[in-house]
């Protein structure tokens, strides 16, 4: 497996781009995105979980009922969420991408992020369409941009891998820095591949991949109203279609795995307001299950990440985020340890706290990167999960975020 530049546009038959078409008012960012395949593809998604869903959420969902679909478009600074036409705005979107590229509105997939509850009008959309289509190329920096909200960075890796012989690429953009704690999916993710899968077994390796991948992610506590991850396989590589399980089918799975896995560390680092990525490991579980429940918890904590913003050796804040996991772990087993490019510092062995050296542990913690690795004691599952510190910054953001 390579890394390779090109985004969504580095597998074979896919193109994108991105603009302002005007929903939101500073001019200098892009605010609408399209990624078109060359041929119609086979779609599988996953969806936030929320009660609240942004209504591209619901149109999406009828779309790749079928398992196909051929173009993603989305919007930014308006997440289209708890408006009485927000239906019919969504498959306006797709009627324009239909209008202008001649692909099937029903084959379009629609996606939107920004403010929740704000009115959305079609028109500045059906302005800057023409635009947009127009501008259709190899390079997804400008789609990467436009579905950005509070995003410091634009998120988008590819890789090269192989499958029955065949050359396969697989790329992806992402966005997400707040509202991120997913519950099987995340924040918006599009991927692409010119693998050849069908729509049962695509959907089968994305379902299973979130659980390790994104659903590992928090930045916040707060789980989104249009959370979506979508990947397009649309086998212009040419190698035989992956319709069951077995090697080809664990290759796409590592390949899926290595894209996903590259995003998370993306979005964690950049949360809202953020300094640092925070990379829960934790080993030694009984079960996997309960690995993922202990990392994810000790990620999630306010406390424990306000503690990491400061660089403090507060070990007593994982433990107790250990504790209220619901997690079946015998907490006199415990180990917990910090580690950075720095160095690794022990802090806790056996559910109690061991001596240390608090100058050296504030070194460690002032990396930029810092890994909390957590041993149970109590078998071989194991998991890892991507948080971010808590600061001031992230007040501050979303103290007149919509205001």
């Amino acid at each position: 497996m390579k890394k390779i530049t090109g985004g969504v546009c580095a597998a074979q038959g896919f193109k994108a781009n991105g603009v302002h078409c005007g929903i939101r008012k500073n001019k200098t960012k892009r605010d609408l995105a399209l990624i078109v395949s060359d041929v119609r593809a086979s779609a599988a998604c996953v969806y936030t979980q929320n009660l609240v869903k942004g209504a591209p959420i619901l149109v999406t969902k009828a779309h790749v009922a079928d398992g196909y679909a051929q173009a993603i478009v989305c919007n930014s600074g308006n997440a289209n969420t708890c408006n009485a036409d927000g239906v019919e705005i969504a498959e306006g979107m797709c009627s324009l991408v239909e209008k202008h590229t001649g692909i099937p509105a029903s084959d379009v997939v629609v996606a939107s992020t920004g403010v929740i509850g704000q009115p959305l009008s079609l028109e500045p959309i059906a302005g800057g369409m023409g635009s947009l289509v127009k501008g259709l190329g190899e390079n997804s920096d400008f789609a990467a941009q436009g579905i950005m909200t509070t995003d410091t960075v634009e998120k988008q890796v590819a890789y090269t891998f192989e499958l029955g012989g065949k050359e396969c690429r697989i790329g992806a953009i992402g966005k997400g820095v707040g509202m991120i704690n997913p519950n099987m999916a995340t924040m918006l993710i599009f991927v692409t591949t010119d693998a050849a899968i069908s729509p049962e077994m695509l959907q089968k390796a994305l379902s299973a991949d979130v659980k390790d991948s994104f659903n590992m992610v928090s930045v916040d506590g707060d789980t989104s109203t249009n959370d979506m991850v979508c990947v397009l396989a649309n086998g212009l590589a040419g190698n035989a279609p992956v319709e069951s399980a077995g090697k080809d089918f664990t290759a796409f799975r590592k390949a899926l795995s290595k894209v996903t896995t590259y995003l998370c560390r993306k979005i964690a680092k950049d949360g809202e307001g953020a300094t640092k990525l925070l990379e829960c490991k934790v080993t030694g579980a009984k079960s996997k299950k309960i690995a993922r429940t202990v990392a994810k918890s000790v990620i999630s904590s306010s406390l424990f990440k306000a503690a990491m913003f400061g660089a403090d050796a507060n070990w007593g804040r994982v433990l107790c985020a250990v504790g209220y996991s619901g997690a079946d772990v015998d907490i006199n087993k415990v180990d917990v340890s910090f580690k950075s490019k720095a160095g690794t510092i022990d802090v806790c062995r056996g559910g109690s706290g061991i001596p240390f050296s608090e100058e050296e542990a504030k070194k460690v913690l002032s990396a930029d990167e810092i890994e909390v690795l957590i041993g149970l004691g109590d078998g071989n599952g194991r998991a890892t999960a991507w948080g971010c510190d808590l600061t001031y910054e992230y007040v501050k953001i979303n103290g007149d975020y919509r205001t």
